[in-house]
């Protein structure tokens, strides 16, 4: 039957049934309402990146019926993703100083779309159970009976992490020769953490704010008074040049994002507890003005 139709009406008829099966299959208004090209958020595997990405991803889905694929790797080519497009964007930029090195590789290659969270820090930590008479600054792990108990080691993160490259400046910069900054993961360090705090054991280890540890554990940083580690940052989202021309309703959402730290923290923690699509749920539940600011009029 199609070959004695007109090229006109084999189109018309085509067309016909291409918008019959999307009404039957409900897919005509999140077509409409979202983007033609599928958005790429990439994360490290960092507890306050994973949650972010995943909370920004739901969003994206349920509110503007956006697609949105996720892309977990390193920092480094993290970073060189986004800078070539394989990668849309990126909500963990941790500027001025913790991501420094990645970001002026990149940066005129990126654009940024907003700061998703302020206040973030990067420190040493140890247990609330060690006097601060014994360890107040990183100055007091030369002491040799402070060095002794903590076996001269520094539980560290990963190797390509900002916060490793400047922990390894902070034990130059104090002279901390006789000690061995233990690069690992940062579950790697989590279970080290774990494992002393059950024994009471004294430690030092790398951490940042926000992370949920500190709900679950009690810890205080030590003073850094060489600032070595940085002061206060703020972590942006970071697109792809071609990303608001590309997805401009998933952009402009993303540029209202912003997380209060304490909420955050709080997620995180809840995260931990049960997991990150509970707490992506229950925030999304606990903030709905929030929700509604960050979504503007598409959600």
């Amino acid at each position: 039957m199609f070959k004695s139709f007109s090229k006109t009406r084999r189109a018309t008829l085509t067309a016909t049934l291409g918008l019959a099966a999307a009404l039957v299959g409900g897919s005509v208004m999140p077509t409409m309402a979202q983007d033609a090209k599928t958005v790429k958020l990439g994360f490290a595997p960092w507890s306050d990146a994973e949650f972010v990405t995943k909370l920004a991803a739901k969003l994206m889905t349920d509110k503007l019926g956006q697609k949105v694929e996720l892309v977990q790797t390193d920092v480094a080519p993290l970073y060189q993703g986004v800078s070539r497009g394989d990668i849309d964007a990126m909500m963990m930029a941790w500027l001025p100083a913790t991501h420094a090195d990645y970001y002026d590789k990149v940066k005129n290659r990126v654009e940024t779309l907003g700061t998703v969270y302020d206040g973030a820090k990067l420190g040493w930590v140890v247990p609330t159970y060690i006097p601060e008479s014994e360890i107040a600054s990183i100055e007091d792990l030369k002491k040799p009976d402070v060095q002794k108990k903590l076996s001269g080691t520094i539980q560290g993160i990963d190797p390509g992490a900002g916060l490793t490259r400047l922990s390894q400046q902070a034990v130059k910069d104090y002279a901390l020769d006789d000690y061995k900054l233990q690069i690992s993961s940062e579950a790697g360090m989590l279970t080290t953490v774990d494992r002393a705090m059950r024994g009471e054991k004294w430690f030092v280890a790398t951490s940042w704010s926000p992370h949920w540890m500190f709900g679950k554990y009690k810890l205080r940083y030590i003073d850094d008074p060489k600032k070595s580690l940085g002061e206060a940052e703020h972590v942006d989202i970071l697109a792809s040049k071609d990303f608001k021309t590309e997805n401009p309703k998933a952009a402009e959402f993303l540029s209202r994002m912003k997380v209060p730290l304490d909420d955050l923290e709080a997620a995180m923690f809840n995260a931990q507890e049960t997991s990150y699509d509970e707490a992506v749920a229950k925030y999304i539940e606990d903030h709905p003005d929030q929700i509604k600011a960050w979504v503007g009029d598409e959600g």
